[in-house]
């Protein structure tokens, strides 16, 4: 009986933990252990143009499964372009395994050539690094590195030298044991009373909710319910607790609206739950603040706060609702809602194809649209209409996500992925196809921006070369949209942003894609519904309009007085240039 390779055992080990995709490029160090996945039936090898293309999946599908991702790069340089997308998986708390390659044994600290130290590189993205430096130890490292990352959660990098890989196993060895537990935990009893004579006490009453109550919706919606409350989502908490509910009032933050200002400046008192929404400057002073949050370690870093509460949410709002009395005014919620339904009615009304040739749009458009180019609403309000109630959506940072914010309802079984905590370009596309490589036959909606897209192009071959069937939609304004409304609203023209892109959906087409381009706001309605029946992959390039601005809930002088200098030096710079 032949015995057990060092690679061997790791790829048993990933399968048997239901890990079905490894994302990375091959090469040296590596080589073992993609072979052992070429042997190994239960183990899908993906191989990508770009390792932190790799990385991004791999968190994506930890995300929607809860379950490990793992993605490998080789020595060197392979290893140090897993770091973007690794540092995405740790600031939103998902379990990814980075396995990494090295240099040989012998040559290992002699600064030979390619080598890196990876376990000093990695030493803030990573809850666990370390690297293998004999086949006695590897089950146990192993064992370690997963279990850091499933308990963590976060990443966890394991190092594995070029002639370490194929070494053999002693005879014998104890295979790892992985043990991922995270049992409800609910606060002490008088803790919750204490919380409950607070809320009684207070007259007006606001939710913040954030993902951590994404799995207590039933929850979450009969505490609003006892209580009136208007319930602000963090953007993550729009999966599973935006559709159907009679109490949210969209975000706050730059993506926010009136009606989520006027449930915190109104209220006496600040719920927060399951949330560690970072923006300190939105939240809002002199209230009482209550914060639930299964983290101990996050509960009052974002805002000071009058009681905290360590548990999770499902349990913990069980117990609070039956303690806290129902409250009978409802005036505080009908505020917020009613401001919300007509802030949102506006902004529905820039979707609709005739907008532009309407008296206030033919008004509007003089200053924000004279080209008559496509809202980038009306993108994002067409991918809604169409897209599938069960449809997975990933979304580039900046601009696409204000839209997604907006425009984007989550409602039946739709899922949301984004850089939502790191914040980092290039996303949208790499999750999308980690999403898509989970379930071909499920719809996957990548919102890209064409700065986005254009830092990871390459990986649009991945989606050809894999048959990935992802449905990415390019909002192309030929700009940084984010950062020319950060410059505006600094009161600085705007400068370093314009994008020279080439029409991306001849470029999609060229390598293998269903590429589409629209110009023709006419055109839109009808181009979405193509791309999303399309059977393969498809990348939609629309031409958008640069000049649309996303106008937060709450504007300060400073900023409505930086824009407008912007413009006017705009203007001045432009017939200068002239």
């Amino acid at each position: 009986m032949s015995s057990t390779t060092v690679a061997e055992m790791i790829v048993n080990t990933l399968a048997e933990q239901g890990v079905r995709t490894v994302w990375g490029v091959v090469g040296d160090a590596l080589n073992p252990i993609t072979d052992a996945i070429r042997r190994d039936e239960r183990l899908d090898w993906i191989g990508v143009r770009h390792e932190e293309a790799g990385a991004f999946a791999a968190g994506a599908q930890a995300q929607l499964t809860g379950t490990l991702g793992v993605c490998m790069g080789t020595v060197g340089p392979g290893s140090i372009h897993l770091l973007n997308g690794l540092y995405d998986a740790k600031k939103s708390k998902t379990p990814v395994l980075a396995i990494c390659g090295q240099v040989p044994l012998a040559e290992y600290g002699s600064d030979y050539f390619q080598e890196v130290d990876n376990d000093l590189l990695f030493r803030d993205v990573a809850c666990f690094t370390h690297t293998i430096t004999s086949p006695e130890h590897a089950p146990m490292l192993l064992g370690r590195a997963v279990q850091a990352a499933l308990n963590e959660p976060g990443v966890a990098v394991l190092t594995v030298p070029g002639d370490v890989g194929g070494m053999a196993l002693p005879k014998g060895f104890t295979a790892p044991t992985i043990i991922a537990a995270h049992p409800p935990t609910v606060p002490a009893r008088e803790a919750l009373q204490q919380a409950a004579a607070m809320i009684d006490a207070a007259e007006k009453v606001t939710l913040l909710v954030g993902m951590g109550a994404r799995n207590a919706r039933d929850e979450v919606l009969a505490l609003a319910d006892r209580l009136q409350s208007p319930m602000v989502l963090s953007l993550k908490a729009k999966q599973g607790l935006e559709a159907d509910n009679p109490f949210q009032v969209g975000q706050s933050g730059l993506i926010g609206n009136p009606a989520s200002t006027v449930a915190f400046d109104e209220c006496d008192l600040l719920l927060l739950v399951g949330t560690d929404f970072p923006y300190r400057e939105w939240y809002p002073t002199g209230k009482q603040i209550v914060q639930i949050d299964s983290r101990p370690e996050h509960i009052g870093r974002r805002i000071g706060v009058d009681l905290g509460l360590v548990g999770h949410a499902k349990p913990t709002l069980q117990a609070l609702t039956a303690l806290v009395d129902a409250k009978t005014d409802t005036t505080h919620l009908a505020d917020a809602r009613s401001r919300y339904e007509h802030w949102n009615a506006r902004q529905q009304s820039l979707t609709e194809p005739g907008f532009d040739n309407s008296l206030l749009g033919r008004l509007r458009s003089k200053g924000d649209n004279p080209e008559k180019l496509i809202r980038p609403e009306a993108l994002a309000q067409a991918i809604d209409r169409h897209a599938a109630d069960d449809a997975i959506f990933s979304s580039d940072t900046g601009m696409s996500t204000v839209w997604l914010s907006r425009f984007i309802t989550m409602r039946g079984r739709r899922e949301l992925l984004g850089s939502f905590n790191l914040g980092s370009m290039a996303n949208a596309m790499p999750q999308a196809l980690g999403a898509q490589a989970l379930d071909r036959t499920r719809q996957v909606v990548g919102l890209c921006g064409d700065g986005g897209l254009s830092m990871l192009l390459g990986d649009l071959l991945t989606a050809g070369a894999y048959d990935l069937p992802v449905k990415l939609f390019v909002f192309d304004n030929g700009r940084l949209g984010m950062v020319k409304l950060e410059q505006e609203q600094g009161g600085l023209p705007e400068f370093g942003t314009v994008l020279h892109n080439p029409d991306f959906g001849a470029v999609a087409a060229a390598i293998g894609l269903h590429g589409m381009r629209v110009e023709d706001p006419d055109d839109l309605d009808a181009a979405v519904q193509t791309a999303l029946r399309h059977p393969g992959p498809v990348l939609v390039d629309v031409v958008t309009n640069p000049q649309e601005i996303s106008v937060p809930g709450k504007v300060t002088v400073d900023q409505a007085w930086g824009f407008a200098i912007s413009k006017i030096r705009e203007t001045v710079l432009s017939e200068g240039d002239s």
